[in-house]
Formats: structure tokens, sequence, C-alpha cells
């Protein structure tokens, strides 16, 4: 089975929280906070696997997630990491976020990796918060939460040179007259349900063709089977546009479908219009295919694209027109290595954050502050820790929230709401640090 999307959901490791622990030890009075760190959460990563063909994996289990980080200790032992999830896609997957439809990364090199969730930072543990004042903190912080989303997997294939034109114009015969690719092939429309790839050579030429399933008028559309597949046109360096001679079961005038298949390309990406061509007149074995040619042969002269009369079944036309690509597709690889730009191993998706902070209020009255920065404080506070919400509070307001909340016209007792927690606003309830 050929599948080319799928749509999972990751959700990175969270993190560990922070140790509360204070060092007893027969001899060492006064032993202090020792608590450790809690550990971070593992990440979800993506890598391309030559080796992986289609996204089929995905199809059957599409939820991901990461090892959460281990708590810390006393003796500050820190926790271990969580381990990451790497999971395996096929060379040429664009990778988007589905919410947003934003391009994470594209991923085309063997090897190419791109984190889509990050783990959540492990919490600290009570040996940070010791002051010349508060010499046994005995609190600690509750590790962040992994990333978690939802993202679209889109498959393209990297090939050098893609088949294209109607059915039946013999796309699938050529592919296997051109390389060692087995395609169904038979004396009927849309017998090519799923791309077909094959390695050809030609000489000293070697290069990977596809054969891309039959494109109708409306295609760009929806029309048809070929929709679905002319995504994987786009990664091509080269088109090679069957036409069929003998004009097919519907007798289909050999000029007009070239402008019609080049219609369908133009409206799916108007950068294939540009794309380097080659015609490929096939079934000149079939009596009055000739004339067919010839017109072709004027229509590829007027507009200066190489054509090459051929039959997949008998072979004629066929080295020749294999060396030309060849040459054609060796043209191209120098030119896009001379233009390439170094691409990192390794990329990380870091959505935009809003670290603005603002103060909204609801239909009933209460206060909604919204901030990254403040939001995280929230998160990572034990809230059954008297000590832990006391020092959130010192915090909160250095971060400006108290007058914020004010400057809203916030009064004593209304419900302030901050992330996943909710306060009764006290302006006079904060200790001084």
């Amino acid at each position: 089975m050929f599948v080319d999307e799928a749509r999972i959901f990751v959700k990175a490791g969270d993190g560990g929280a922070g140790c509360k622990s204070f060092r007893r030890e027969k001899h060492v009075p006064k032993g202090g906070p020792d608590g450790g760190d809690g550990g971070r959460g593992g990440d979800v990563v993506l890598e391309a696997d030559p080796s992986a063909s289609t996204l089929i994996d995905y199809q059957f289990k599409r939820h991901f997630k990461a090892r959460r980080g281990t708590h810390g200790m006393g003796s500050r032992m820190d926790g271990a990491e969580g381990a990451d999830v790497v999971l395996a896609v096929p060379l040429g997957t664009v990778i988007k976020d589905d919410e947003t439809g934003r391009t994470i990364m594209d991923l085309t090199h063997a090897g190419q990796r791109a984190i889509v969730a990050r783990g959540g930072q492990g919490g600290r543990g009570n040996t940070h918060f010791v002051t010349a004042v508060r010499r046994a903190p005995a609190f600690a912080e509750l590790g962040m939460p992994g990333e978690e989303r939802t993202i679209a997997l889109e498959m393209k294939l990297l090939a050098d040179a893609a088949l294209v034109g109607f059915p039946s114009a013999g796309k699938s015969s050529l592919i296997a007259r051109m390389s060692a690719a087995r395609p169904k092939i038979a004396d009927y429309p849309f017998t090519t349900l799923v791309p077909n790839l094959g390695v050809a050579k030609a000489g000293e030429y070697s290069y990977v063709v596809a054969d891309v399933p039959g494109l109708i008028e409306g295609a760009s559309e929806g029309v048809g089977l070929g929709h679905a597949f002319l995504r994987h046109i786009e990664r091509t360096a080269l088109i090679l546009h069957v036409i069929d001679l003998s004009g097919g079961h519907e007798q289909r005038d050999p000029v007009a479908g070239i402008t019609a298949i080049d219609a369908e390309l133009s409206a799916h990406a108007a950068e294939l219009a540009l794309r380097p061509q080659i015609l490929l007149g096939n079934k000149i074995d079939i009596p009055g295919a000739s004339e067919a040619s010839d017109r072709v042969a004027v229509f590829a002269a007027e507009h200066e694209i190489p054509y090459f009369a051929v039959s997949a079944v008998t072979g004629d036309g066929i080295e020749p027109m294999m060396r030309a690509v060849g040459e054609t597709v060796h043209a191209l690889r120098l030119a896009a290595h001379h233009e390439e730009q170094p691409y990192e191993a390794v990329y990380v998706y870091a959505p935009p954050e809003d670290e603005d902070l603002t103060v909204e209020q609801t239909a009933r009255g209460e206060f909604l502050v919204k901030g990254k920065h403040v939001e995280r404080m929230v998160i990572i506070t034990e809230m059954s820790n008297d000590e832990a919400v006391a020092h959130l509070q010192r915090r909160l307001r250095r971060a400006g929230v108290e007058a914020a909340l004010l400057e809203a016209g916030a009064a004593d007792g209304d419900t302030i709401t901050i992330g996943p927690a909710s306060f009764e606003f006290d302006s006079e309830g904060a200790e001084t640090p």
C-alpha cells in the first residue's frame, strides 16, 4: 500500500519535579537543603530514513509520546532525562503544524532531523532557593509539561524525472522499458493507482524516474485520480511529457493534449510551468502515428522543447531518449548543487510565543492573566505548599502582575486565573522578598 499523507499526534515528555530535601548526617549539624533537579523530558523527533518508502506506519498508530524526566532526589542527585522518540519518515516528507498549516521542516536528506515537540524542563530542587534570609526553603519546582501538537505529514517523491500525461499514454510501459520497475500494465485507463519509481541507466548517466498516475482535465481541482499525486511532480527536476500518438480511446488531438496537461500542472503550481520538459511521443509503432508525431515535432520546435518519438513496446527511439534525459538531469543536478544552501542537521521548531503580559476581564467579572512567562511560574509551582505559593506571589508581583491587575480594575476578592490555577486577588497579600 502506498500512503503519502498522514496526521499524527505527538507529545513530548514532561519534565521531572525538583526535590525538596535536607541533608541529615551524623556529626553534620544544619546540613542544609540538598534537593536535586528534575530531569528534562524527552523530545519527539522525525528523521529522514532512506529505507522508508511510504507513510503507512502512521496510518495504524497515530499517537506518539516521549518518556518523561525522572524526579530529582536528595544528596543533590538530579533526575535522569527522558528518552527521545525518533520516528522514521521517507525522504521528501514535509512536516506541517496541523492547526496553523505552517511548514515545520522539509526532510530531503538522509539523516536530517526535525524536533516537532520539545520535552519540558525539569523543576529546580530546593537548593536553588536559598537566600540570606531563607536558609531552609521547604519547596521545589514542578517540571514543565512537554509540548504537544498534531502534525501533518506529506510525502513528495524525490525523483529526477517524472512521466506525466493522460491515462493510457503508456507511462507504465515506458518506465518498465527504461528501468527495472514493473508496474501494472493493462489496456484500460487508470491502471496506475500509485506512483512508481525506477532507476534508469543510459551510458555513464543514471537517474530516478517516476511514473505518476494519469492526469485528466480538471485534475488540479480534484477531478480524476491524478490530482492526489500532483504534489509528487513538484520534486522532479525534469518533466517527461508522454503523448499518445495513437490518440488513445478518446482519439485525443496530441497537440491539444499537451497544452491541456501543461495547464493542469501550471494550475497546481505556477512554478511547474517553468520546469524543464521533454516531450515523448509514444506508440510510434502504431500505423498512422507518424502524422501525429510530425505535428508534435512542429509544436516542439516552435516552443523549443526537445522531442523524441518512441515506442515502449518495440524499443524504438528509447536509447537516444534515455541518454538525452540523463544528460539533462546531470546538467540540472550540477546547477542545483551550486545553488544549494547548507542545511541544519537538527532543526528545532519553536512556535512564536506571546511573552507580553496581558489582563482580560471575562463576562463573569473574573480576570484572566496571559503571558508565557507568568504562566510558566504558575505551572511549576506546587499549589499545596504554602511556602511555594508565597514564593510565587512574590515573583508575580515583581513581574508586574499585581500592578497590571490594579490598572485593569481588579479589587480584593476578585478571581484571578493564570494558566491552570485560579486565585483570590489580595493586593496586600504579598510579602516583601
